[in-house]
């Protein structure tokens, strides 16, 4: 599959679709269409590239996988990831925090060690620490997660995850690699340390009679954190709602704002004032302060030093994908050599499906040549993607 002539392919084909679908012999109307698919064929903007967004790699950390003393993380931290774990370690500051980073960056792991190792250091029965995730799905899919890393660590061995949403009161009544407890009397009788819900279970948990002996042990100084997932969902009623259940929670239990240690994930936010508006919402949500400081965003390798470390190809603009469709349809030869034209700027020295004169290409760490003039790199929007149209 060839990238470049797949997507010609797809272009032609849906101007094909436009023309044959919505083509009318209607007068003034007949022609326009195609008039309109190759017009904008002709201004390049019928189909606009990039074709493919590549999201330039994560900073890594500086703590290694021993950043907590009592165990070992499964893989480095990201530098966001870090910088979240310093900010939230009970043992340390434990401030509020706000992450605020994009899809696959490690959202999860920014609040679940923290949480992990906080209870693995405070001894004693009660529950230390609620996940409010807005799905039942998104909440066992993590579950998942919780459940995997404390069954890979030793040193968190004994640690129990409940997770209590509806459905049927049977479950298991154990952890497991890569399951965590879902009876209901299993947790009722032995409360979790962790316990994963919804918003409106938790309002009734604090409520049911039948629920109460799940606050048993839980005095002012027992639970300490308050995780909300994909916050920014919370919008309209169910904000306000999670609002005042916030604030029952924390008057049950008669906790200062201090006390709770309250986190919100949310996706990657845009300019300065969609900041502000977050960091608003979230201190209205959770009733709790959260400064600028509070803000964990994603932290990304820049252009220049991502290209420096590899090879890059610029493209010689006098070959253009009409050249390269000319050669494919007179063979894979041509077509080899013409593609060699088109990223090396010269014309290959020998047959390129003879073996010996591919063992003579450009390798992987080479630098193309690039005609007289042509910049050594591509201008790349400050975005935090390299973009290849």
């Amino acid at each position: 599959m060839i990238p470049g002539l797949l997507a010609s392919e797809v272009a032609a084909a849906l101007r094909e679709f436009i023309v044959t679908g919505y083509e009318t012999e209607t007068a003034p109307f007949k022609g326009e269409f195609r008039r309109l698919v190759e017009e904008q064929q002709e201004g390049g903007a019928f189909l606009k590239g990039p074709y493919v967004s590549v999201g330039l790699p994560f900073l890594t950390g500086g703590a290694g996988r021993d950043f907590f003393p009592g165990f070992e993380t499964e893989h480095p931290p990201y530098a966001h990831q870090e910088q979240a774990w310093r900010r939230l370690v009970s043992s340390g500051a434990a401030a509020n925090a706000l992450v605020a980073t994009g899809t696959g960056s490690g959202k999860t792991e920014c609040f679940l060690y923290p949480v992990l190792d906080h209870c693995q250091r405070a001894a004693g029965p009660g529950i230390k620490a609620i996940v409010i995730y807005p799905m039942n799905a998104l909440a066992t899919d993590q579950a998942k997660r919780f459940a995997e890393v404390i069954h890979g660590q030793p040193a968190l061995k004994g640690l129990r995850v409940g997770l209590f949403v509806g459905g049927d009161a049977r479950g298991s009544q154990a952890m497991g690699p890569q399951q965590v407890i879902t009876d209901k009397e299993a947790l009722r009788d032995n409360p979790p340390d962790v316990l994963l819900t919804n918003y409106k279970m938790l309002d009734y948990l604090l409520m049911r009679p039948k629920d109460q002996p799940l606050w048993a042990h839980n005095g002012p100084e027992t639970l300490r954190y308050l995780v909300v997932d994909e916050l920014h969902t919370f919008d309209g009623a169910q904000g306000t709602d999670l609002s005042l259940l916030i604030r029952r929670l924390r008057a049950r239990f008669e906790m200062t704002p201090e006390q709770l240690i309250c986190v919100g994930t949310s996706a990657t936010l845009g300019g300065e004032e969609s900041v502000e508006g977050l960091l608003h919402y979230a201190s209205d949500i959770f009733s709790s302060p959260f400064g600028r400081e509070a803000v964990i965003s994603e932290q990304r390798q820049g252009d220049s030093d991502f290209l420096d470390n590899i090879a890059f190809l610029s493209p010689n603009p006098e070959v253009g994908p009409e050249a390269l469709r000319e050669a494919l349809r007179q063979g894979l030869s041509a077509y080899l050599h013409k593609a060699y034209e088109l990223y090396f700027s010269k014309v290959p020295e020998g047959d390129l499906m003879d073996d010996d004169a591919a063992s003579h290409r450009p390798g992987p760490g080479a630098q193309a040549a690039r005609p007289a003039g042509q910049p050594a790199a591509p201008d790349q929007a400050e975005s935090g993607h390299a973009h290849l149209s």
